[in-house]
């Protein structure tokens, strides 16, 4: 969310700014990182929509029914065009809150064992997608079927409360959080997006608001290069700095040597 000065009412309201984020370099690839912030005025299914539309694959995000949707056959496909990958990061955190109000021995329990599905994460860290696959077949996907049966019967013996809630996040949307295991380009979590959220948050506490829906826009803007740039190992005000020296004599039809992963600049 981002505050919005807002006149009329003499106030502010609430905006949004929308992350993208490719970043396969936890699967070797050597397709440099990329992030894209966009905004919006609000949070309706239909912004998550116009975002993503002309995207097919898996969508790695939070449990927003906005996306709900996206899911769905779209009446040309029989199939979904965009498929679900839940973050364990998210429902780990449910837990631990749970744990960290109550002390719940049970919750405790199934932290550890969430904890050795994200211990598997680091082992295959940076391997091929072929050997993160196998070795998530071999040794998360056993994990994660006594992780679910500890799950449901941890929730047939306490009823209804926040404890069951944080459980049900995660048993509600079981295929999407098991999905991870069947394509070793997937990841566990969300996390990677979930950091370039941070500066956001960081900022609002400099910034306090934008001053309008344009200005909103254009922060966006801002933040898809900075941090665009920051993910690859480049310190922003140098190269902000180098393009804005060389784009006004750069060919336009080679535009793109002027990006990130193009350029060469001291790094943060």
């Amino acid at each position: 969310p981002v505050p919005v000065l807002d006149p009329g009412r003499g106030q502010t309201k609430t905006g949004r700014l929308w992350v993208l984020l490719r970043d396969e370099r936890p699967w070797g690839s050597g397709v440099p990182p990329a992030v894209y912030y966009q905004y919006s005025p609000d949070r309706k299914k239909e912004r998550a929509a116009m975002l993503l539309q002309g995207c097919h694959g898996y969508l790695h995000a939070d449990a927003y029914s906005g996306f709900d949707h996206l899911y769905e056959p779209n009446g040309i496909s029989a199939a979904a065009l965009l498929a679900p990958v839940g973050c364990w990061a998210h429902a780990r955190r449910k837990i631990y809150e749970v744990h960290k109000t109550t002390g719940s021995p049970r919750a405790h329990e199934l932290l550890e064992h969430i904890g050795r599905l994200f211990a598997i994460e680091e082992e295959i860290k940076g391997r091929c997608p072929e050997e993160r696959l196998a070795m998530r077949q071999e040794k998360s996907a056993p994990l994660l079927a006594a992780l679910k049966a500890r799950f449901d019967e941890t929730l047939a013996q306490i009823g209804k409360s926040d404890f069951a809630k944080a459980i049900r996040y995660a048993t509600s949307r079981w295929s999407s959080f098991i999905s991870y295991t069947a394509d070793g380009r997937l990841e566990i979590c969300n996390n990677a997006a979930e950091r370039s959220i941070r500066p956001i948050a960081i900022g609002r506490n400099n910034w306090m608001f934008a001053g309008s829906d344009a200005g909103g826009a254009r922060a966006a803007l801002m933040y898809t290069l900075i941090e665009t740039a920051r993910i690859n190992g480049l310190d922003p005000e140098t190269w902000l700095r180098q393009v804005i020296g060389r784009i006004a004599d750069h060919p336009a039809s080679r535009i793109t040597e002027l990006l990130p992963w193009n350029m060469s600049s001291p790094s943060a």
